[in-house]
């Protein structure tokens, strides 16, 4: 037993490190959707504010855009040149997609003033990636509806999770104290 601890000793600690900060993480994401219950924001405010910045984005593009509080479920609804074509759900804001970079990165932590950096900066990446996904979703939508199922369901969701695979790639190639270890 002592024989392969010792064998695995760095899978043993990503794996355990990246569990309990997921799992930190996550307690604390949940408690801020519970407390956001009955905010101003509706349906939270990361979510509120990434929808209102997707209508802005949309606009920008010379879209005629509206988003609405949904009257039966937390979201936000997007309506585009009159056009009701999705709704943005706490799933679509990129928070949880964030905790899991942050998670990873953490778990295969460099010098920390790197960490630190890598994790903002690849979080604000992922943010911002996220709303050029919504908007594009939004605009697909509206000019191929019958491509609904593809769209939401595969090709938008490769696109983030496939640029935070890119960035774990990066980072443990890059920064991280594997890389020194073994490199």
């Amino acid at each position: 037993m002592q024989e392969l601890f010792t064998k695995y000793k760095l899978v043993i600690k990503f794996i355990l490190t990246f569990l309990m900060v997921y799992i930190l993480f996550s307690v604390i994401y949940h408690f801020y959707l519970e407390f956001s219950e009955g905010s101003k924001f509706y349906p939270d405010y990361i979510t509120h504010l990434v929808a209102k910045q997707t209508e802005d984005l949309l606009n920008g593009f010379g879209y005629n855009t509206q988003v609405l509080p949904h009257p039966d479920e937390p979201s936000m609804k997007v309506i585009l040149n009159g056009s009701y074509v999705a709704r943005v759900i706490e799933g679509c804001n990129a928070a949880s997609v964030i905790i899991l970079f942050m998670s990873f990165v953490i778990a295969f932590s460099g010098k920390l003033k790197t960490t630190l950096f890598f994790i903002l900066s690849g979080s604000v990446l992922i943010y911002v990636v996220n709303l050029f996904r919504i908007a594009l979703i939004c605009v697909a939508l509206y000019h191929y509806p019958e491509h609904q199922e593809f769209l939401h369901g595969v090709l938008f969701p490769a696109i983030i999770y496939g640029m935070v695979f890119l960035l774990w790639i990066f980072w443990v190639n890059r920064f991280s104290n594997l890389k020194k270890k073994h490199g």
